[in-house]
């Protein structure tokens, strides 16, 4: 398809003007088709002169033949213009092709990336009660924690490790940094008795690796 400007890419924009210059040209070929049926039912074939090879004089000749020229003409145009919407489309598909795979593989790399610098978490919040110091403090549902106060990854044995963590820090604000939807994000949250059980009220289970 030739492109105006030299090599400037097909847009939505062009495969649009193609489509409708394609229906104008579709629309007078069917005017061409019906001043021939106006033409005693004359089509692109039948003969314009009589039985002793006279031109018939039933018929307006030069508007059968204006015509016929013209169907001609315009399919020829209409088969060109097909072919320049094949293609265009063809190139719009390979573009979008191709900027699919790269936005997978910007999405790929930057998943990874986020991967290596995400520390490993090793307990989950299964739990939480609206109203509770947890819920005050923003933890959510799903969050996978990475430190709780002074328990990581490195020092976490079981639960009891949080919960005397929990118990020593009554009052007090906790540092607890969780991963959430794949990014690290800090809470701010203290323990302390409220109207439900315990000093949190969330229920947080260890992580399975």
């Amino acid at each position: 398809m030739a492109q105006p400007g030299g090599s400037r890419p097909v847009t939505v924009s062009d495969v649009q003007q193609l489509v409708k210059r394609k229906d104008e040209i579709e629309a007078q070929i069917k005017a061409c088709y019906e001043l021939l049926e106006g033409q005693k039912g004359v089509g692109m074939n039948e003969p314009l002169v009589d039985a002793e090879g006279f031109p018939r004089d039933d018929i307006d000749l030069y508007q059968v033949r204006t015509a016929r020229h013209n169907i001609i003409c315009l399919q020829n145009d209409h088969k060109a213009l097909m072919k320049q919407v094949e293609e265009a489309l063809h190139q719009l598909h390979a573009r979008e092709k191709e900027k699919h795979a790269r936005d997978e593989a910007e999405a790929l790399a930057e998943a990874m990336s986020q991967n290596q610098s995400l520390p490993q978490a090793f307990a989950k919040v299964n739990a939480v009660t609206p109203g509770s110091p947890a819920s005050i403090s923003g933890l959510q549902v799903d969050d996978e924690i990475v430190e709780f106060g002074s328990v990581n990854v490195n020092n976490f044995q079981n639960l009891q490790n949080i919960a005397t963590v929990v118990q020593h820090s009554e009052g007090r604000p906790l540092s607890v940094t969780v991963i959430r939807s794949g990014k690290k994000v800090h809470v701010g949250l203290t323990p302390k008795r409220w109207a439900g059980k315990g000093l949190l009220g969330c229920n947080i289970v260890p992580l399975q690796r």
